[in-house]
């Protein structure tokens, strides 16, 4: 039987969360701890992922994180697969490392989100390896506190929902955790949490909110910004006529400039927002495979460091959604 599809929302805040198969601990082990979290930063700046909590344990990671334009499930995809070829290379060794694909459960409750900063940060806490979470490494926590250089919280982000300076904020934010260390979901397994589908919603609030996501997907579907379902040669005509590319040019092996950042523009859309295989756009503009995997590879560097780059593809994203939606 296949799996359910996610309901993962662009902009929605989730709890993310996995843990290794085989009775592993291989995070015990602190470089494949560190490749994990250096693969997590680059990940995180890669797709433009905003995390409020983050935490590394042996057998297990939590994330609370905003999806952007780039879908989650590719995110976490990159995050884990890198992991396992780390692991298995180092011990030599074949097979998956996870027990399966990553959990996520939308977190849309303010309350829900202090909450899981607390869970997150204290999980070192409550698993008995440290007494203050401020004193384990291989978590946000010391992000927050502004002692980590390189974060991979966007503090800031995080700091506004305590206060309006770093200094009263961050003294919140460790007064929130203090008060959370009585709590008795603390240390529970996600299924238990407040905000997890087994979790005991708020006094006032019975309904699932599964519900209510899967009503605004449908909203969603509906509005402007809508991302239909496209086959790769109706989504590289459509963006053609978009870019102001003739067709017949594009599936040339010319290297004009137009061409190469249409290439590029096509390919990073269409992979990361439309769901389309690299064999299918490539296929599409006339490419070998080979060639367009390097195009998306360019394209997805200039994404998260050019800001003309970033903009024209939102541009295109946007217009092609309302191209599709209209005719």
């Amino acid at each position: 039987m296949p799996r359910a599809d996610r309901v993962l929302l662009e902009d929605g805040h989730f709890h993310v969360y996995n843990r290794l198969g085989r009775g592993e601990h291989v995070f015990d082990d602190e470089e494949t701890a560190q490749f994990f979290v250096t693969t997590l930063r680059a990940v995180v700046r890669r797709d433009d992922l905003t995390v409020y909590a983050w935490c590394l344990l042996s057998n297990h990671f939590h994330i609370a994180v905003r999806m952007g334009a780039v879908p989650l499930s590719r995110s976490l995809k990159s995050l884990q697969q890198r992991t396992t070829m780390f692991v298995n290379r180092r011990r030599q060794q074949h097979g998956p490392l996870w027990q399966g694909r990553f959990k996520a459960k939308m977190v849309d409750h303010d309350a829900y989100m202090n909450g899981l900063l607390s869970y997150i940060h204290l999980n070192p806490v409550a698993a008995g390896l440290v007494g203050d979470p401020a004193e384990f490494r291989w978590s946000g926590h010391l992000d927050i506190l502004g002692i980590r250089k390189d974060p991979i919280v966007d503090v800031d982000r995080v700091l506004r929902l305590f206060g309006t300076t770093r200094k009263t904020a961050r003294s919140a934010y460790v007064h929130e955790l203090n008060l959370a260390e009585e709590e008795d979901w603390i240390g529970e397994q996600p299924g238990s949490l407040p905000w997890w589908r087994l979790g005991r919603p708020p006094k006032g609030e019975d309904d699932d909110p599964e519900d209510s996501i899967r009503e605004q997907r449908q909203r969603e579907a509906q509005g402007p910004e809508w991302r239909p379902e496209l086959t790769a040669e109706e989504f590289v005509e459509h963006g053609c006529k978009i870019l102001g590319i003739d067709t017949d040019d594009i599936r040339t092996r010319g290297r004009m400039q137009d061409l190469v950042i249409g290439r590029e523009l096509l390919m990073v859309l269409g992979v990361e927002r439309y769901n389309l295989k690299v064999k299918e756009l490539a296929a599409a503009l006339g490419q070998s495979p080979q060639g367009m995997s390097k195009a998306l590879t360019r394209g997805i560097m200039k994404r998260t460091t050019e800001t003309p780059f970033r903009e024209s593809l939102d541009v295109l994203d946007h217009q092609l959604s309302q191209k599709t939606s209209n005719e």
